[in-house]
C-alpha cells in the first residue's frame, strides 16, 4: 500500500487549507490513520488521528478546536481540514496508517505506512 498526500501551499494567518491522502495497491484496513507533521530539527509531531472503523478522532492539544480529520473507506482516503492556521502550523504534513492500539495513535512509531509528505507554509 502507497499513501499520497494532497493540497499543501502557502496560506496566510488565519486562513484555511484541506489536505487529502488517498490508499492505493493492496489490501488496506488499519485500524488508524493520522497526520503528524515535523519542521527542520524536530522530531515528527503528531497532529491528528482517525480511528478507521467507526471513525472517532483525536488531536494534539494545539490544533484541538482549529483542525478537522475525517475519512472515506470507500475512497481509501482522509483528510485534514486546517482552519485558523497560524505560523507555527508551518511544517511538512505526513500521512500515515497502522494498525497499532488506542494508546500509542499519538507515537509516530505505530504506524507503519507514510505518505511522502506535503509541505504547509503559514505566512504573511
Amino acid at each position: 500500500v502507497q499513501l499520497e498526500e494532497f493540497g499543501g501551499a502557502l496560506v496566510q494567518p488565519g486562513g484555511s487549507l484541506r489536505l487529502s491522502c488517498t490508499a492505493s495497491g493492496g489490501t488496506f484496513s488499519p485500524n488508524f490513520m493520522a497526520w503528524f507533521r515535523q519542521t527542520p530539527g524536530k522530531e515528527r509531531e503528531f497532529v491528528a488521528a482517525v480511528r478507521w472503523n467507526g471513525g472517532h478522532t483525536y488531536y494534539a492539544d494545539s490544533v484541538k478546536d482549529r483542525f478537522s480529520i475525517s475519512r472515506d473507506k470507500a475512497e481509501r482516503a482522509q483528510y485534514l481540514q486546517m482552519n485558523s492556521l497560524k505560523p507555527e502550523d508551518t511544517a511538512v504534513y505526513y500521512c500515515a496508517a497502522g494498525r497499532g492500539i488506542l494508546s500509542t495513535v499519538a507515537q509516530a512509531t505505530a504506524f507503519t505506512t507514510w505518505g511522502q509528505g506535503t509541505q504547509v507554509t503559514v505566512s504573511s
